[in-house]
């Protein structure tokens, strides 16, 4: 297994991390005894590194991948969770958000609970709470590392002042923000920040949510419950948009002897050494598949390849409703 130093003062963890998300929401239905392998699987393999947050399944994730680690050494693990998106039982679609300090600690608190430890080892706001300041829920979060609840800190899809403001209070670890082929918007400032203030970018969706694989071929496939069925870059033309540009990786991927998904991996991995990806899966097969990347090499001549056939900003809308893309960047 590979490793990268997450920022500058950071810990060591495997260069490829595990995205448990779709094991407990928004992809169609759970297999949780196939998600407790797969998660088994990817320690067994040498992948330390599991990302996880509170409003996944309402819990649920964070209890599952509990369930997972009961009898590892607890230090096999490098375990991320987060809090600050409120959800609703009644109506699903709707996001409120809580970066108050009393919310911070009880989310953390609940957390642990769920997950059966003693110490989170990354701990994200997950989306910036517009109506409390940063500093104020960053120094609740400092005050959870200096409890020994908590041993690092990260935030999610934050702005570039925003970083600025929180790392003042505290050292900000990581942050996590979606990049991918076809989301470069890190690019824009924030993957600079980070690389000046000594931050790791945790990538998540570096597989576009499934379609970068290359195995998504009709919208009709999605079950009722998959939330891409709402997502922009699913839908109607849109789509066939995007696919046609996944076609034209997968052909770059067959001349180098690698999957779509490697392929793309791989070019994540390729944009700096900062950088972690954390594609997701809730299947051994794709699990393994995804580690496959760690061993595919692109020269400066395949970049420009992959470049060419898949510039910045070239997948078709959106990459959320327009309704949730007023939390990114804040």
């Amino acid at each position: 297994m590979l490793h990268r130093s997450l920022g500058k003062n950071g810990p060591r963890i495997s260069a490829l991390g595990l995205g448990c998300m779709g094991m407990s929401d928004f992809y169609g239905a759970r297999d949780d005894a196939e998600s407790i392998a797969t998660i088994r699987h990817a320690l067994d393999r040498g992948l330390t590194f599991l990302d996880t947050a509170d409003m996944y399944g309402f819990g649920d994730n964070e209890e599952l991948i509990g369930r997972a680690l009961e009898g590892r050494p607890r230090e096999s693990v490098f375990l991320a969770t987060k809090f600050g998106i409120v959800r609703s039982r009644t109506d699903v679609t709707v996001r409120g958000f809580n970066g108050r300090p009393e919310y911070v600690r009880s989310a953390c608190d609940a957390s642990l609970r769920r997950l059966r430890v003693n110490v989170i080892d990354l701990y994200y706001q997950h989306r910036v709470d517009p109506d409390t300041p940063i500093e104020e829920t960053v120094g609740a979060m400092a005050g959870l590392v200096q409890a020994g609840k908590v041993r690092y800190l990260g935030l999610s899809e934050a702005g570039v002042a925003t970083i600025r403001r929180a790392h003042a209070v505290h050292p900000v670890t990581a942050l996590q923000s979606e990049y991918s082929l076809w989301t470069r918007d890190p690019e824009e400032g924030a993957l600079a920040v980070c690389r000046e203030l000594g931050i790791g970018l945790v990538a998540y969706s570096p597989l576009g949510r499934g379609f970068l694989t290359g195995q998504i071929k009709r919208f009709e496939d999605f079950a009722p419950d998959d939330y891409r069925r709402i997502s922009p870059r699913f839908q109607g033309e849109n789509f066939q948009r995007n696919l046609d540009l996944v076609q034209r990786v997968g052909g770059l991927a067959k001349a180098k002897g690698c999957t779509p998904g490697q392929l793309a991996l791989a070019w994540v991995l390729a944009r700096g050494r900062e950088i972690v990806p954390i594609p997701g899966t809730k299947r051994r097969a794709y699990l393994d598949e995804n580690l496959g990347a760690l061993e595919v090499s692109l020269t400066p001549s395949d970049l420009a390849q992959i470049e060419a056939v898949f510039p910045k900003n070239a997948a078709a809308g959106l990459r959320y409703p327009a309704a949730m893309m007023g939390a990114i960047g804040r």
